[in-house]
């Protein structure tokens, strides 16, 4: 118990810690306090993760089963889009600061272009100003710019008098050069003290224009990083819906030669179906494009191995109903998958067999040139109903070649050990939605495909169905047709 509460809170921690992470990019990094986007982005970063845990619970809970098919769908795709936004935020931040210096350094370069052309402003007006002013008011410019800098004082002479229009001229000429060099000289003092007091200004306002500047660029680069991951995110979702409810499960085909088996049965067909996963979002024209699909094969036996369903047979049982269509020479079988056992397995085995498919349940049958054998799913033995090889196997002919029917592929090195050629099951989806193909991978021996295991060989199909969200990313549904091959043929 101590273990589970751990475990309990361990989840519970990282599962808030990825939402207070997604509330300070996607709502308080973008917004300011106080605005609707605030207040309606706090609102659903709070509301949603509830739906999403709600509607986990409420299948096994006995909630009404509108109840359920109205918190699936938010609930259900919140999940998808939080696997998705959180994985494009991670991505995309590490180039937050490599972007932020990039728009620094764009900045500075501009600030430095700007200071360089009002320098150049500055020198032209000095040059055209030296090159306008007269040699004979000289002094004039002298002590008009000697009071525009303050600098005049009480005994200036007046800018003309009778005595300079007509007097000395050498008195003239010695107040026009006098004129002439200090202008010059007070013409360069304030341009360079221009361009001092420009360049000091700019010094003086750098300081809060960056400040300024800096938060402007964050915030930009904040709402392009949330924008970028919500469009990730809506299309990654999308598509993976789209694959899932729109283009459906794809038919695949594999050949699996077995030594055992007579030359008579080359070529024998079994249609492979697993994780179909009715339940509140996947219903009865989900269940009738499969069917469809596995009786345009013409396959000679059809295995539903597991997985069947989301929920209880008074709330599924019309969805499953176009499972009584299936037909194959050799009939229809099924096994139970874990979900079963959280819906009421033995109800749905009494359901399925109504509709015509004979349940699996540790037992074998003799076709008409091997074995088929099935046993229930790994999740049974919490309610005392797990697998049992012995029961199913022990006492056969081992010159026969066998089938094995097993939903989960752990399974499969107990197959081994008693003999089994090949083994079929599902339960991993393919990882249904990319990265979590690498956590079914740690937790299967096979993801998916067809492997040897010794003299046992294992068909893994990734299933005809989703569980949770409709959505499928780098893990397309499949229904497979197994054409076992003799060796001897």
């Amino acid at each position: 118990m101590a273990v589970f509460i751990v475990v309990l809170l361990s989840i519970l921690s990282v599962f808030t810690a990825a939402h207070y992470y997604l509330w300070r990019r996607l709502v308080r990094d973008v917004s300011a306090p106080r605005t609707w986007y605030r207040r309606v982005g706090t609102v659903l970063i709070v509301a949603l993760p509830v739906v999403m845990i709600a509607a986990q619970l409420t299948g096994r809970t006995g909630t009404p089963f509108v109840v359920q098919q109205i918190l699936a769908w938010p609930g259900f795709m919140w999940f998808a889009l939080l696997v998705y936004l959180l994985l494009a935020l991670l991505v995309l931040e590490p180039l937050r600061p490599l972007a932020r210096r990039l728009l620094e350094r764009r900045a500075v370069r501009a600030t430095d272009e700007v200071a360089a052309m009002a320098a150049g402003s500055a020198g032209s007006v000095k040059d055209a100003d030296a090159e306008e002013v007269p040699a004979g008011v000289g002094a004039a410019h002298r002590r008009a710019g000697s009071a525009a800098d303050g600098s005049a004082t009480a005994g200036d002479a007046p800018a003309t008098t009778p005595g300079h229009a007509s007097g000395d001229s050498d008195a003239v000429d010695g107040d026009t050069a006098a004129g002439a060099t200090e202008t010059t000289g007070t013409t360069e003092t304030t341009g360079t003290t221009a361009a001092a007091g420009t360049s000091g200004d700019a010094g003086a306002q750098a300081a809060p224009g960056s400040d300024a500047g800096g938060q402007s660029r964050r915030l930009f680069l904040s709402r392009a990083a949330a924008v970028t991951a919500g469009a990730v995110a809506a299309g990654t979702v999308g598509y993976g819906t789209w694959g899932m409810l729109g283009a459906g499960p794809k038919l695949k085909r594999v050949r699996v030669p077995l030594a055992k088996l007579p030359r008579a049965a080359d070529g024998y067909r079994i249609a492979v179906v697993s994780d179909i996963h009715l339940g509140p979002i996947l219903g009865r024209s989900h269940t009738q494009r499969i069917v469809d699909l596995i009786n345009s094969t013409n396959a000679d036996a059809i295995a539903v191995v597991g997985d069947l369903v989301d929920g209880s047979v008074e709330h599924l049982g019309g969805a499953a109903a176009p499972l009584a269509q299936l037909s194959a020479r050799d009939g229809s079988y099924f096994v139970t998958g874990n979900h079963e056992y959280f819906a009421g397995a033995e109800e749905w085995v009494d359901h399925v067999r109504e509709l015509g498919l004979r349940p699996m349940a540790n037992e074998r049958t003799e076709l008409r040139h091997f074995d088929l054998a099935g046993v229930n799913d790994v999740a049974g033995e919490d309610y005392g109903d797990g697998p049992d090889l012995e029961a199913a196997l022990g006492d056969r002919d081992a010159s026969r070649a066998s089938v094995l029917l097993a939903h989960q592929p752990v399974v499969i090195h107990d197959a081994a050990r008693m003999g089994v050629d090949l083994q079929l099951s599902g339960h991993t989806h393919g990882g249904q939605m990319w990265p979590g193909n690498i956590l079914a991978d740690l937790a299967n021996p096979t993801l998916a495909g067809l492997e040897s295991y010794g003299d046992t060989q294992l068909y893994v199909t990734r299933g005809a169905g989703a569980w949770g969200p409709p959505v499928r990313v780098g893990a397309e549904a499949d229904i497979t047709v197994v054409e076992l091959a003799s060796r001897q043929a």
